[in-house]
Protein backbone atom coordinates (compact mmCIF):
# COMPACT_ATOMS: atom_id res chain seq x y z
CA UNK A 1 0.00 0.00 0.00
CA UNK A 2 1.23 3.43 -0.63
CA UNK A 3 0.93 6.31 1.99
CA UNK A 4 1.87 9.34 1.30
CA UNK A 5 2.15 11.26 4.70
CA UNK A 6 4.51 14.01 3.88
CA UNK A 7 1.44 16.80 2.50
CA UNK A 8 3.65 19.48 4.19
CA UNK A 9 6.60 19.00 1.85
CA UNK A 10 4.33 19.16 -1.31
CA UNK A 11 0.39 17.89 -2.20
CA UNK A 12 -0.18 15.80 -4.97
CA UNK A 13 -2.10 17.77 -7.37
CA UNK A 14 -5.73 17.55 -7.55
CA UNK A 15 -6.70 16.04 -11.51
CA UNK A 16 -8.87 18.60 -12.00
CA UNK A 17 -5.71 20.94 -11.14
CA UNK A 18 -4.16 18.97 -14.46
CA UNK A 19 -6.57 18.93 -16.72
CA UNK A 20 -6.84 22.85 -15.67
CA UNK A 21 -2.78 23.02 -16.67
CA UNK A 22 -3.14 20.94 -19.52
CA UNK A 23 -5.68 23.26 -20.97
CA UNK A 24 -3.82 26.20 -20.60
CA UNK A 25 -1.16 24.79 -22.45
CA UNK A 26 -2.85 24.01 -25.13
CA UNK A 27 -5.44 26.80 -25.65
CA UNK A 28 -4.52 29.65 -23.21
CA UNK A 29 -0.74 29.88 -24.10
CA UNK A 30 -0.77 33.20 -25.06
CA UNK A 31 1.41 36.05 -23.12
CA UNK A 32 -1.28 37.90 -20.99
CA UNK A 33 0.88 41.62 -21.66
CA UNK A 34 0.28 40.91 -25.55
CA UNK A 35 -2.83 43.02 -27.26
CA UNK A 36 -4.35 40.32 -29.21
CA UNK A 37 -6.99 37.72 -28.54
CA UNK A 38 -4.74 35.17 -26.92
CA UNK A 39 -3.28 37.39 -25.12
CA UNK A 40 -6.80 38.64 -24.03
CA UNK A 41 -7.64 35.22 -23.38
CA UNK A 42 -4.62 34.69 -21.22
CA UNK A 43 -5.28 37.45 -19.06
CA UNK A 44 -9.29 36.38 -18.65
CA UNK A 45 -7.79 33.40 -17.08
CA UNK A 46 -5.60 35.24 -14.33
CA UNK A 47 -8.88 37.97 -13.30
CA UNK A 48 -10.44 34.64 -12.89
CA UNK A 49 -8.10 33.19 -10.67
CA UNK A 50 -7.46 36.11 -8.91
CA UNK A 51 -11.31 36.03 -7.95
CA UNK A 52 -11.15 33.17 -6.47
CA UNK A 53 -8.44 33.57 -4.23
CA UNK A 54 -9.51 37.45 -3.35
CA UNK A 55 -13.00 35.63 -2.09
CA UNK A 56 -11.34 33.63 0.24
CA UNK A 57 -9.25 36.32 1.84
CA UNK A 58 -12.11 38.74 1.67
CA UNK A 59 -9.48 41.08 -0.15
CA UNK A 60 -9.51 43.15 -3.39
CA UNK A 61 -8.38 41.66 -6.24
CA UNK A 62 -5.54 44.18 -6.83
CA UNK A 63 -4.12 43.28 -3.62
CA UNK A 64 -3.05 40.07 -5.12
CA UNK A 65 0.55 40.09 -6.84
CA UNK A 66 1.23 36.32 -8.12
CA UNK A 67 4.74 34.70 -7.25
CA UNK A 68 6.79 31.79 -8.04
CA UNK A 69 5.96 30.25 -4.32
CA UNK A 70 6.56 30.84 -0.98
CA UNK A 71 10.13 31.80 -0.86
CA UNK A 72 9.97 34.48 -3.17
CA UNK A 73 6.70 35.96 -1.27
CA UNK A 74 8.67 35.84 2.40
CA UNK A 75 11.66 37.19 0.11
CA UNK A 76 9.40 39.72 -1.41
CA UNK A 77 7.57 40.80 2.28
CA UNK A 78 10.67 41.39 4.14
CA UNK A 79 13.17 42.96 1.36
CA UNK A 80 10.03 44.99 -0.54
CA UNK A 81 9.00 46.24 3.21
CA UNK A 82 12.69 46.65 4.11
CA UNK A 83 12.99 48.95 1.18
CA UNK A 84 10.05 51.03 0.97
CA UNK A 85 10.22 51.81 4.90
CA UNK A 86 13.97 52.05 5.90
CA UNK A 87 13.51 55.69 5.81
CA UNK A 88 10.99 54.90 9.19
CA UNK A 89 13.22 52.75 10.87
CA UNK A 90 15.58 49.68 10.93
CA UNK A 91 14.02 47.75 13.04
CA UNK A 92 12.32 43.83 12.51
CA UNK A 93 10.69 41.24 14.69
CA UNK A 94 10.62 38.02 13.86
CA UNK A 95 10.60 34.73 15.78
CA UNK A 96 12.86 32.13 15.80
CA UNK A 97 10.94 28.92 14.68
CA UNK A 98 10.06 31.19 11.50
CA UNK A 99 10.73 29.23 7.93
CA UNK A 100 13.93 29.21 5.95
CA UNK A 101 12.77 32.03 4.00
CA UNK A 102 12.01 34.12 6.17
CA UNK A 103 15.08 33.34 8.89
CA UNK A 104 17.78 33.38 6.02
CA UNK A 105 16.21 37.01 4.57
CA UNK A 106 16.00 38.01 7.70
CA UNK A 107 20.18 37.12 8.29
CA UNK A 108 20.50 39.17 4.93
CA UNK A 109 18.71 42.14 5.83
CA UNK A 110 20.69 42.19 9.19
CA UNK A 111 23.94 42.04 6.88
CA UNK A 112 22.63 45.50 5.09
CA UNK A 113 22.24 46.88 8.02
CA UNK A 114 18.87 46.07 9.68
CA UNK A 115 18.37 45.05 13.17
CA UNK A 116 16.84 41.91 13.85
CA UNK A 117 14.81 40.94 16.99
CA UNK A 118 14.41 36.97 17.17
CA UNK A 119 11.29 36.24 19.64
CA UNK A 120 11.36 33.10 21.93
CA UNK A 121 8.75 30.43 22.28
CA UNK A 122 6.94 28.34 24.78
CA UNK A 123 7.46 24.72 24.96
CA UNK A 124 4.24 24.12 22.16
CA UNK A 125 5.68 26.44 20.02
CA UNK A 126 3.74 29.96 20.45
CA UNK A 127 5.20 32.80 20.22
CA UNK A 128 6.20 34.95 23.63
CA UNK A 129 3.51 37.65 23.46
CA UNK A 130 5.26 39.60 26.16
CA UNK A 131 8.85 39.69 24.58
CA UNK A 132 7.00 40.26 21.32
CA UNK A 133 4.59 44.03 23.47
CA UNK A 134 8.61 44.41 24.69
CA UNK A 135 10.73 44.69 21.68
CA UNK A 136 8.30 46.85 19.66
CA UNK A 137 9.76 50.38 19.24
CA UNK A 138 8.75 53.33 17.58
CA UNK A 139 11.77 51.95 14.65
CA UNK A 140 10.14 48.95 14.14
CA UNK A 141 8.72 48.31 10.68
CA UNK A 142 7.88 44.95 10.18
CA UNK A 143 6.79 41.45 12.30
CA UNK A 144 7.69 38.37 10.48
CA UNK A 145 5.80 35.68 12.37
CA UNK A 146 4.44 32.24 10.32
CA UNK A 147 0.95 31.13 10.69
CA UNK A 148 1.13 27.46 11.14
CA UNK A 149 4.88 26.16 11.94
CA UNK A 150 5.75 23.39 9.17
CA UNK A 151 7.56 21.31 11.18
CA UNK A 152 5.32 20.87 14.50
CA UNK A 153 2.41 22.26 12.96
CA UNK A 154 1.64 24.76 15.99
CA UNK A 155 -1.07 27.56 14.97
CA UNK A 156 0.27 31.12 16.00
CA UNK A 157 -2.70 33.33 17.68
CA UNK A 158 -2.24 35.57 14.54
CA UNK A 159 -5.63 38.21 16.08
CA UNK A 160 -3.50 38.67 19.45
CA UNK A 161 -0.39 39.09 18.03
CA UNK A 162 -1.92 42.20 15.32
CA UNK A 163 -3.43 43.13 18.53
CA UNK A 164 -0.26 43.56 20.61
CA UNK A 165 1.54 45.32 17.40
CA UNK A 166 -1.34 47.95 16.29
CA UNK A 167 -1.65 48.84 20.05
CA UNK A 168 2.51 49.40 20.67
CA UNK A 169 2.83 50.87 16.87
CA UNK A 170 0.19 51.50 14.81
CA UNK A 171 2.97 52.11 11.75
CA UNK A 172 3.94 48.55 12.42
CA UNK A 173 3.32 46.08 9.20
CA UNK A 174 2.49 42.36 10.21
CA UNK A 175 3.63 39.85 7.97
CA UNK A 176 1.73 36.23 7.99
CA UNK A 177 4.04 33.67 6.50
CA UNK A 178 1.26 31.40 5.60
CA UNK A 179 2.26 28.25 3.83
CA UNK A 180 0.91 26.03 6.30
CA UNK A 181 -1.92 27.61 7.21
CA UNK A 182 -3.88 28.95 3.86
CA UNK A 183 -6.72 26.55 3.12
CA UNK A 184 -5.63 24.43 6.37
CA UNK A 185 -7.13 27.51 8.70
CA UNK A 186 -9.21 30.71 8.33
CA UNK A 187 -7.38 33.72 8.14
CA UNK A 188 -9.06 36.93 6.59
CA UNK A 189 -5.88 39.63 6.83
CA UNK A 190 -8.33 42.78 7.18
CA UNK A 191 -10.14 41.46 9.55
CA UNK A 192 -7.38 40.34 11.61
CA UNK A 193 -4.67 42.88 10.66
CA UNK A 194 -2.49 41.04 8.55
CA UNK A 195 -0.80 43.14 6.47
CA UNK A 196 1.12 41.06 4.44
CA UNK A 197 0.25 37.37 3.60
CA UNK A 198 1.84 34.17 1.41
CA UNK A 199 1.22 31.25 0.21
CA UNK A 200 2.46 28.70 -1.68
CA UNK A 201 0.62 26.64 -4.42
CA UNK A 202 2.19 23.16 -4.44
CA UNK A 203 1.20 22.91 -0.52
CA UNK A 204 -2.75 22.75 -1.64
CA UNK A 205 -2.76 20.70 -4.37
CA UNK A 206 -2.29 23.17 -7.13
CA UNK A 207 1.39 23.22 -8.95
CA UNK A 208 4.78 23.74 -8.08
CA UNK A 209 6.45 26.71 -9.27
CA UNK A 210 3.17 29.33 -8.07
CA UNK A 211 2.44 31.31 -5.30
CA UNK A 212 1.15 34.73 -4.51
CA UNK A 213 1.82 37.64 -1.57
CA UNK A 214 -1.29 39.20 -0.31
CA UNK A 215 -0.31 43.04 0.08
CA UNK A 216 -2.99 45.74 1.56
CA UNK A 217 -3.52 48.53 -0.70
CA UNK A 218 -2.22 50.59 2.44
CA UNK A 219 0.88 49.29 2.49
CA UNK A 220 4.24 50.75 0.40
CA UNK A 221 6.56 47.40 -0.91
CA UNK A 222 9.75 47.83 -3.34
CA UNK A 223 9.64 45.14 -6.13
CA UNK A 224 12.70 42.91 -5.50
CA UNK A 225 12.53 41.31 -9.28
CA UNK A 226 12.78 44.13 -12.15
CA UNK A 227 12.06 43.93 -15.79
CA UNK A 228 8.99 44.64 -18.16
CA UNK A 229 6.81 45.97 -15.11
CA UNK A 230 4.06 43.18 -14.98
CA UNK A 231 1.64 43.11 -12.29
CA UNK A 232 2.06 46.89 -11.48
CA UNK A 233 5.68 46.96 -11.58
CA UNK A 234 6.16 45.41 -8.59
CA UNK A 235 6.86 42.19 -9.97
CA UNK A 236 8.16 41.65 -13.28
CA UNK A 237 8.17 38.95 -15.87
CA UNK A 238 5.55 37.22 -17.75
CA UNK A 239 3.09 35.70 -15.72
CA UNK A 240 3.03 31.73 -14.93
CA UNK A 241 -0.74 31.94 -16.78
CA UNK A 242 -1.05 27.99 -16.07
CA UNK A 243 0.26 27.73 -12.79
CA UNK A 244 -1.98 30.78 -11.67
CA UNK A 245 -5.34 28.84 -13.43
CA UNK A 246 -3.86 25.78 -11.68
CA UNK A 247 -3.43 27.28 -8.59
CA UNK A 248 -6.81 29.03 -8.81
CA UNK A 249 -8.39 25.78 -9.47
CA UNK A 250 -7.28 24.03 -6.35
CA UNK A 251 -7.67 27.08 -4.02
CA UNK A 252 -11.37 26.37 -5.41
CA UNK A 253 -11.69 23.23 -4.55
CA UNK A 254 -10.22 23.18 -1.23
CA UNK A 255 -12.45 26.19 -0.06
CA UNK A 256 -15.77 24.61 -1.30
CA UNK A 257 -15.57 21.60 1.23
CA UNK A 258 -13.00 23.87 3.51
CA UNK A 259 -15.35 23.08 6.51
CA UNK A 260 -15.76 19.26 6.41
CA UNK A 261 -12.53 18.54 5.08
CA UNK A 262 -10.04 20.38 8.06
CA UNK A 263 -12.78 18.49 10.48
CA UNK A 264 -11.98 15.24 8.56
CA UNK A 265 -8.22 16.21 8.60
CA UNK A 266 -8.11 16.80 12.07
CA UNK A 267 -10.19 13.61 13.07
CA UNK A 268 -7.51 11.61 11.05
CA UNK A 269 -4.83 13.66 12.75
CA UNK A 270 -6.50 12.65 15.82
CA UNK A 271 -6.66 8.93 14.98
CA UNK A 272 -3.08 8.78 14.20
CA UNK A 273 -1.94 10.27 17.52
CA UNK A 274 -3.82 7.46 19.11
CA UNK A 275 -1.90 5.12 17.42
CA UNK A 276 1.68 6.46 17.49
CA UNK A 277 1.30 7.10 20.98
CA UNK A 278 0.57 3.46 22.12
CA UNK A 279 4.26 2.85 21.79
CA UNK A 280 6.18 3.00 24.70
CA UNK A 281 8.79 6.36 24.49
CA UNK A 282 6.80 8.17 21.73
CA UNK A 283 6.37 11.95 22.45
CA UNK A 284 4.31 14.44 20.09
CA UNK A 285 5.74 17.96 19.92
CA UNK A 286 4.01 20.96 19.60
CA UNK A 287 0.54 22.17 20.75
CA UNK A 288 -2.51 20.16 20.31
CA UNK A 289 -6.68 21.06 20.36
CA UNK A 290 -7.35 24.61 18.54
CA UNK A 291 -3.96 26.11 19.06
CA UNK A 292 -2.15 22.75 16.81
CA UNK A 293 -3.26 23.06 12.66
CA UNK A 294 -5.41 19.91 11.46
CA UNK A 295 -2.41 17.98 9.22
CA UNK A 296 0.74 18.22 10.91
CA UNK A 297 1.98 15.43 13.35
CA UNK A 298 5.58 15.66 14.84
CA UNK A 299 6.42 12.72 17.17
CA UNK A 300 9.87 11.93 18.62
CA UNK A 301 10.92 8.17 19.02
CA UNK A 302 13.07 7.78 22.26
CA UNK A 303 15.83 5.30 21.27
CA UNK A 304 15.32 5.45 17.07
CA UNK A 305 17.19 7.65 14.66
CA UNK A 306 14.72 9.49 12.10
CA UNK A 307 16.68 8.78 9.25
CA UNK A 308 16.29 5.06 9.89
CA UNK A 309 12.59 5.36 10.83
CA UNK A 310 11.99 7.33 7.84
CA UNK A 311 13.55 4.52 5.91
CA UNK A 312 11.72 1.55 7.42
CA UNK A 313 8.89 3.68 7.13
CA UNK A 314 9.55 4.04 3.38
CA UNK A 315 10.35 0.46 2.58
CA UNK A 316 6.62 -0.19 3.75
CA UNK A 317 5.07 2.02 0.88
CA UNK A 318 4.82 5.23 4.00
CA UNK A 319 5.95 8.41 3.15
CA UNK A 320 6.88 10.69 6.10
CA UNK A 321 9.88 13.57 6.43
CA UNK A 322 12.78 14.24 9.12
CA UNK A 323 11.74 17.85 9.23
CA UNK A 324 11.60 20.52 6.90
CA UNK A 325 11.82 19.45 3.59
CA UNK A 326 13.57 22.43 2.13
CA UNK A 327 16.35 21.41 4.73
CA UNK A 328 16.13 17.85 4.23
CA UNK A 329 19.17 17.70 1.88
CA UNK A 330 21.08 19.78 4.60
CA UNK A 331 20.73 17.71 7.54
CA UNK A 332 21.08 19.72 10.60
CA UNK A 333 19.32 19.77 13.76
CA UNK A 334 15.65 21.58 13.57
CA UNK A 335 16.47 25.07 15.43
CA UNK A 336 12.63 24.92 16.19
CA UNK A 337 12.73 21.46 17.97
CA UNK A 338 15.80 23.17 20.03
CA UNK A 339 14.00 26.20 20.32
CA UNK A 340 10.68 24.46 21.89
CA UNK A 341 12.79 22.74 24.12
CA UNK A 342 12.98 19.00 23.34
CA UNK A 343 15.12 17.16 24.44
CA UNK A 344 18.61 16.91 23.12
CA UNK A 345 18.34 13.13 22.92
CA UNK A 346 14.86 12.90 20.88
CA UNK A 347 16.44 16.03 18.34
CA UNK A 348 17.59 13.13 15.86
CA UNK A 349 14.75 10.80 16.71
CA UNK A 350 12.08 13.32 15.40
CA UNK A 351 9.63 13.17 12.06
CA UNK A 352 6.99 14.91 10.16
CA UNK A 353 3.88 13.02 9.40
CA UNK A 354 1.67 15.80 7.24
CA UNK A 355 -2.12 14.85 5.78
CA UNK A 356 -3.94 16.60 3.25
CA UNK A 357 -7.54 16.52 2.10
CA UNK A 358 -6.72 13.55 0.10
CA UNK A 359 -5.41 10.96 2.96
CA UNK A 360 -7.81 8.64 4.17
CA UNK A 361 -8.44 6.84 7.24
CA UNK A 362 -7.23 3.64 6.07
CA UNK A 363 -3.54 5.19 5.05
CA UNK A 364 -3.94 6.34 8.42
CA UNK A 365 -4.63 2.87 9.84
CA UNK A 366 -1.46 1.33 7.73
CA UNK A 367 0.41 4.23 8.71
CA UNK A 368 0.23 3.32 12.56
CA UNK A 369 0.31 -0.28 12.08
CA UNK A 370 4.09 -0.20 10.11
CA UNK A 371 5.06 2.95 12.75
CA UNK A 372 4.34 0.42 15.89
CA UNK A 373 5.90 -3.08 14.29
CA UNK A 374 8.58 -1.36 12.99
CA UNK A 375 9.29 0.66 16.57
CA UNK A 376 9.44 -2.40 18.32
CA UNK A 377 11.24 -4.18 15.63
CA UNK A 378 14.33 -1.05 15.56
CA UNK A 379 14.22 -1.00 19.05
CA UNK A 380 15.64 -5.15 19.31
CA UNK A 381 18.78 -3.15 18.41
CA UNK A 382 19.12 -0.19 20.54
CA UNK A 383 22.07 -1.12 22.90
CA UNK A 384 21.06 -0.63 26.36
Amino acid sequence: MECYLDNSATTRCFDEVIETVGAEMKQYYGNPSSLHIKGFEAEKKIREATAIIASTLKCDESEIIYTSGGTESDNMALIGIARAYRRSGKHIITSKIEHAAVLQTAEYLKEEGYEITYLSTDEKGIVDLDELRDAIREDTILVSIMGVNNEIGTVEPLSEISRIIKSKNPETLFHVDAVQAYGKIRILPRKIGIDLLSVSGHKIHGPKGIGFLYVSYKVKIKPIIFGGGQQKALRSGTQNVCGIMGMGCAIDKIFAGFEEDTERMRSLRNMLIESLTQNEGVFINGAEGGEAAPHIVSVSVKGVRAEVLLHALENKGVYVSSGSACASNKPAVSETLKAIGVEKELLDSTIRFSLSVLTTKEEIEYAGDCFGEIIGELRKYVRR
